[in-house]
């Protein structure tokens, strides 16, 4: 062989000795109850976790086995996966209906693997709900009008709220299907219920928490505000208007809450995180606290515009989270969202930003700091001395109303003043001092408000609609 072959011989090998071959994974086995004309799909770190990606649905080989073969990476190489039938409800589980850890492959010298999926989601076979008796599910098919789509909404109730007579502040959150209940966790749910449960039996204040189901395929779409070229995605907006604009004032008129921006907030992890951000930025006089959890910030460069365009407008608590075992840049990006919410506003006082060391991106490291991170957001609620109000027979006449409220109670009260507050819990109307109890809407426009009553200590809350 001549010197300058032998050269490009020696170049090539080490030019490929890092790379090794495909791989191509078979499922063997199928349940017995999965649906004969679903497709599968591979989901996992590769893809962000996607669950129905088009790009990573498996299809039928020669022997009518579902497969598909995945690019060479280097060898060493670690993917982390889990098999769907298009959606995290219908995520693989174990043979009682548990939940399993993700599958990983290490590229190496194996170019097929077999699988074997035990069971799916939705045919839990057996296994019982982790779901706190103070979990409820509201609705199954809560309709998301900026949509045209419905989605499942959980509550969390505080022990204690069907006698206590008073009011809570609320917590929204995304990836309702991991909040709650491990049978419809897709990688182990957050035991929000149990964390809460054991901080109110050990005297602290908890509040109601509202957990929104994501949308399976839509998720990218619902949880960021912006297009990215690789993920689509662009529908963060609408998803935001739905929680303000349909959710919130469906929790604020049918449960006691403290509707204001001092008791309502906001989390989420990962594209959940982002959203997250982006909705308590662009909604400042509703949300005042907003829990980020390893958050999606590398989606899209238009978070950091964002970021300077909104800046703070009225004080918030924002608690950071992230993991040093999470992508190459979450702990860069994390820090770098801290210094450019400094630059543009914020207190450093009123930023917690938490470093885990070997933390994953994975609900085990969301689950382990939620408490810590209520704790820090809601320490004003929770280190305050709360009273049944007083005045807790409150209705308002006429209602509808055109010009004129009439504030009816159980008592003679005269309250030392009455606020107007919209569904976005902004305070619209003030009267310092009310001697008949009457208050002129006429110049409201049409829409439902809160008229809240305050004499003392004490605050009573009543809806009513301006016509």
């Amino acid at each position: 062989m001549k010197k300058h072959e032998l050269l490009i011989f020696i170049f090539l090998c080490l030019l490929t000795s890092g790379i090794s071959a495909q791989v191509t994974f078979v499922v063997q086995s199928l349940p017995s109850n999965t649906p004969p004309l679903e497709s599968l799909y591979i989901a996992g770190d590769f893809n962000g976790w996607q669950p129905g990606m088009p790009d990573y649905k498996l299809s039928k080989n020669e022997a009518g086995k579902w497969s598909i073969t995945m690019a060479a990476k280097a060898a060493g190489s670690v993917i982390k996966f889990k098999i769907t039938r298009g959606s995290w409800a219908t995520v693989e589980k174990g043979s009682a209906g548990e939940e399993i850890v993700d599958r990983s492959f290490t590229f190496g010298n194996n170019s097929t693997v077999d699988i074997t999926i035990a069971n799916w989601a939705d045919g839990s076979g057996g296994a019982t709900s982790t779901a706190a008796s103070n979990v409820s599910i509201i609705s199954t098919d809560f309709l998301m009008p900026q949509f045209n789509r419905t989605r499942r909404i959980w509550m969390y109730f505080p022990p204690g709220y069907e006698t206590s007579g008073i009011r809570y502040p609320v917590l929204y959150m995304h990836d309702g299907q991991n909040l709650f209940d491990v049978l419809t966790a897709y990688s182990g749910e957050w035991n929000i219920d149990e964390t809460l449960n054991t901080l109110a039996a050990s005297g602290k204040r908890v509040p109601i928490v509202v957990g929104i189901d994501n949308g399976g395929g839509n998720r990218i779409g619902e949880y960021t505000p912006w297009k990215n070229s690789q993920y689509g995605g662009g529908d963060g907006e609408k998803y935001m208007l739905f929680i303000t604009e349909t959710l919130k004032p469906y929790i604020d008129q049918h449960y006691r809450t403290l509707p204001d921006r001092e008791n309502t907030g906001i989390m989420g992890s990962s594209l959940g995180g982002l959203i997250s951000h982006y909705g308590s930025l662009k909604n400042q006089a509703t949300f005042s606290k907003a829990g980020l959890f390893s958050p999606s910030y590398w989606f899209s460069d238009s978070v950091w515009v964002f970021t300077h365009k909104y800046g703070k407008q009225q004080d918030m608590r924002i608690f950071q989270l992230c993991g040093t075992n999470e992508s190459a840049g979450m702990v860069g990006d994390m820090q770098r969202m801290n210094d450019s919410l400094v630059r543009n506003g914020f207190s450093q006082n009123t930023i917690f930003n938490k470093i885990v060391n070997g933390g994953q991106h994975n609900e085990a490291l969301w689950r382990d700091a939620f408490g810590e991170a209520y704790l820090w957001l809601f320490d004003t609620y929770i280190t305050a001395i709360q009273k049944p109000a007083a005045t807790s027979e409150i209705t308002c006449f006429p209602n509808p109303v055109t010009d004129v409220l009439t504030i009816i109670t159980d008592r003679k009260i005269i309250f030392d003043s009455i606020r107007v507050i919209d569904m976005k819990g902004r305070i619209v109307k003030t009267i310092s001092v009310s001697k008949d109890n009457k208050v002129n809407v006429q110049n409201l426009a049409p829409g439902a408000y809160m008229l809240r009553c305050i004499q003392g200590d004490n605050k009573t809350d009543v809806k009513f609609i301006k016509k």
